[in-house]
């Protein structure tokens, strides 16, 4: 049996499914339940017209700090580099971490049509986006430094701007990717990679540039239910985009194309992708994939209203195997 060696286990506050109130929630909960961090998903749009949420992240984050004390938050992920320009950003995340001290970082990607061509910008070529993230990480990065800053680039300006309320402690940058050019992009500007699939050559190339500490992210999707086959439709229902090839997650313009093209996704496809049901060895496999990739942080989103009876199970039979098979008294602290 595959060892879990040092890691620690997340909650995904899903955005797309759930009330600003709902996910305020749900923080407290998981902080309770003993999940070290949690990354909330910053959309425009759900996926899906089904999904039917997409809350302002930022002043769910302030919420959030409110009635957390432990619990680390990132946003998961956040376009610094077409809806909202990079600069405003800069802002929104000094201010989250000097409200989460010591425990928020700024995950960041190049984002998906869905949700940046709401200006009526253009959605440019993948090589075009990572130019602007890039650029925008700059920006980031110099306004975090204080003072006034000015910058001119090949996408943005900044004139004169000065972020006054910075937090004692900068947040870490985290860095989406899903290819190989991009984890070396992660591995040069980000203090971490975040990853949808458990890809151990992503995992290699992000620390070959970025050094073998730096944290690697996953995500895995999950659907707990006592009953097995109401998992599956559950999932099925609300999620059946985990059955869509990958690239179409950064094309798709609408949440109604999603849908369409869900429609082409069976109750088996989803079953054999996403671990329903009651049985911890589905949940644990799961885990152990990116861990065998060299993940060291994975957080496990729950599709579906049953939040705090999958909290539940996991705290009763999860975490305990994970102690177990690490010989630690339980998950690290974040």
């Amino acid at each position: 049996m595959p060892q879990i060696r040092h890691i620690q286990i997340g909650y995904k506050l899903t955005s797309e499914e759930f009330s600003a109130r709902d996910l305020v929630r749900f923080a407290r909960a998981a902080e309770e339940h003993g999940f070290s961090f949690a990354s909330i998903s910053d959309h425009y749009h759900p996926w899906t017209d089904r999904q039917g949420q997409s809350p302002f992240v930022w002043a769910v984050l302030g919420g959030i700090a409110q009635v957390t004390s432990k619990l680390v938050v990132g946003t998961g992920v956040t376009c610094p580099s077409f809806r909202i320009h990079p600069a405003i950003i800069a802002q929104a995340a000094a201010t989250a971490a000097s409200m989460l001290p010591g425990r928020f970082f700024l995950g960041v990607g190049t984002g998906e049509n869905l949700n940046e061509h709401i200006l009526g910008q253009g959605w440019p070529e993948i090589e075009v986006r990572q130019e602007r993230l890039a650029e925008a990480l700059q920006i980031i990065r110099a306004l975090w430094q204080g003072g006034q800053q000015s910058y001119r680039g090949k996408y943005f300006a900044v004139e004169n701007a000065r972020i006054y309320s910075l937090p004692y402690q900068l947040p870490p940058i985290m860095i989406a990717a899903a290819g190989p050019k991009s984890a070396e992009v992660a591995g040069k500007l980000g203090d971490g990679l975040i990853a949808t699939e458990p890809d151990q050559e992503l995992a290699k190339k992000f620390r070959e540039k970025a050094g073998q500490q730096k944290p690697c992210y996953g995500e895995v999707h999950v659907c707990f239910d006592p009953d097995e086959r109401k998992a599956q439709q559950l999932a099925h229902e609300i999620w059946p985009v985990a059955g869509l090839p990958g690239q179409l997650f950064s094309e798709l313009p609408l949440p109604s194309l999603f849908q369409k093209a869900s429609e082409l996704v069976s109750v088996e496809q989803v079953a054999r992708l996403i671990p329903c049901g009651p049985d911890p060895e589905k949940h644990l496999n799961a885990i152990r994939e990116y861990v065998k990739a060299g993940f060291d942080h994975i957080f496990i989103h729950q599709i579906g209203s049953g939040q705090e009876q999958f909290m539940n199970f996991y705290a009763r039979e999860i975490f305990p195997r994970i102690a177990r098979e690490t010989g630690e008294p339980g998950l690290r602290a974040a």
